[in-house]
């Protein structure tokens, strides 16, 4: 499911199924250096995450993207975004990203970092190939969090 209305409505009625959030974290960078990188994270991420929303179809939804950039207070947007969805009503809010500088709120939240893989000039076969290999290693957190209910 996304963040759409239309998906939103049937979450407010199936919140005893559809009980996760996947909220996906771009970093935005302006510089020369950092403009392609960032972009190309970003096309990763978000292929990744529509790919994990199609196969949780009913149980996740997939928030809209929260892009920061790296003068922001990750700690205020992290804090900001959990207190909302659970304010929402989500039972499970799991952060996803590429920036490895969010894995020092692995304590407090439920963190999910990969490596970005740069997707853009890859055949389609060969996509479909990395995103499932990525999946394989995201299954098992969402799986060891849904199995302490």
């Amino acid at each position: 499911m996304f963040w759409t209305s239309k998906d939103i409505d049937e979450f407010l009625t199936q919140k005893e199924f559809i009980d996760t959030a996947l909220v996906p974290l771009v970093i935005l960078e302006g510089k020369d250096l950092g403009i392609k990188q960032s972009a190309s994270g970003a096309e990763f991420l978000m292929s990744l995450t529509n790919f994990i929303e199609q196969q949780f179809k009913g149980r996740i939804v997939l928030t809209s993207p929260i892009t920061y950039t790296a003068s922001m207070s990750k700690e205020d947007i992290i804090t900001a975004i959990y207190d909302e969805l659970v304010t929402a009503g989500f039972k499970y809010i799991f952060f996803i990203t590429s920036d490895h500088e969010w894995n020092r709120f692995t304590t407090n939240y439920d963190m999910i970092w990969l490596p970005s893989i740069p997707l853009g000039d890859m055949d389609e076969k060969v996509k479909q190939s990395v995103l499932s290999d990525q999946l394989r290693q995201v299954i098992p957190v969402l799986s060891s969090k849904w199995s302490k209910q």
